[in-house]
């Protein structure tokens, strides 16, 4: 058992939440703990930033004792920045520390980052082992099947980055060619983890989006942990659902004025930590999520994304008369 499989010990069913730039910064990440996220991962962090000391990239590495297990993740394309960053993240003293080789963002792939790796496994292999090599901490990858539909290689990239030191691998079941298209395929992930050369474990990702469909997919394609992404946004209570259908517990619906309170504490709370202005703006990828199926926050929904400060925004919510 490596130390990372030790970590994953710890949880009949460990659930994570999703590294998402923009997303899940260190408020979020705890509201999400709260209501039963196992393992949480920073929002992705440049390299190239990192090793530079940029403010922004720096803030995104703290993290509470309460959110153990935390990983750190980074993107990069080039060995020598990947594993300085690496070691600079490992000094904030993480449970692991988590490649990027999965996101298929244009302004990321153009720079040789992310999902372009897939069209160079090779690339993907020495980058990989490099970091493993520069710091005593788990390092764990998340990919996708392959770059393109003709060319899934998942199955024989999950052996290789096994081969070079890495202790676990998420993978979203998409090509970069999809994007967020389409149906996330689960028959490779599920394969990847029947292969008999692969020992670390296997996390799956994408269309998770309920309690249901969460542990139809644990159980039928027999993956080590479950991974949460854009079902999460706007809605921490996503892993309570999960938990409950797992352990055959009843669901409820909260109220308006829930989901008004969790939603203000999340919106004063990154205020706190990175200002006002910011997080507002952050705020408003957030709102569909919190206030979905809501019948009458359509025009809640207009004037907030016009909002400018925390003071319009609560005024917004509370107000009963929209």
């Amino acid at each position: 058992m490596n130390r990372y499989q030790e970590i994953l010990s710890n949880f009949p069913f460990p659930l994570y939440l999703a590294p998402m730039e923009g997303v899940t910064d260190e408020v979020y990440r705890n509201i999400c703990k709260e209501l039963g996220a196992d393992i949480v991962i920073s929002e992705f962090i440049s390299s190239d930033a990192l090793i530079r000391d940029i403010d922004a990239s720096l803030q995104k590495m703290l993290f509470s004792e309460h959110q153990r297990p935390f990983g750190i993740q980074i993107f990069g394309h080039d060995e020598i920045t990947l594993r300085q960053a690496a070691e600079k993240a490992a000094e904030a003293n993480p449970d692991f520390i988590d490649i990027n080789w999965g996101c298929p963002v244009k302004k990321i792939v153009s720079k040789g980052a992310g999902s372009a790796i897939l069209k160079n496994i090779p690339l993907m292999i020495s980058l990989t082992q490099a970091v493993v090599a520069s710091v005593k901490i788990p390092v764990t990858v998340k990919t996708r099947l392959g770059w393109e539909e003709h060319n899934k290689p998942i199955i024989t990239v999950a052996e290789q980055l096994q081969d070079v030191g890495i202790q676990a691998i998420t993978i979203h079941g998409r090509t970069r060619s999809q994007m967020y298209s389409g149906h996330a395929d689960w028959t490779l992930i599920g394969q990847t983890k029947e292969n008999p050369r692969l020992q670390i474990p296997v996390i799956g990702n994408g269309d998770i989006d309920s309690g249901t469909k969460a542990i139809d997919y644990y159980q039928r394609y027999h993956v080590d942990g479950i991974m949460v992404g854009r079902a999460a946004i706007g809605n921490p209570w996503i892993f309570e659902e999960i938990k409950n259908v797992f352990y055959q517990r009843e669901n409820h619906d909260y109220s308006y004025e829930q989901r008004v309170a969790m939603c203000l504490r999340h919106l004063q709370e990154t205020a706190e930590i990175k200002g006002e202005k910011k997080a507002v703006l952050e705020m408003r990828c957030h709102y569909a999520g919190y206030f979905k199926a809501i019948p009458f926050f359509k025009e809640k929904k207009i004037k907030l994304m016009r909002a400018t400060t925390v003071e319009e925004c609560r005024d917004i919510l509370m107000d009963k008369s929209l």
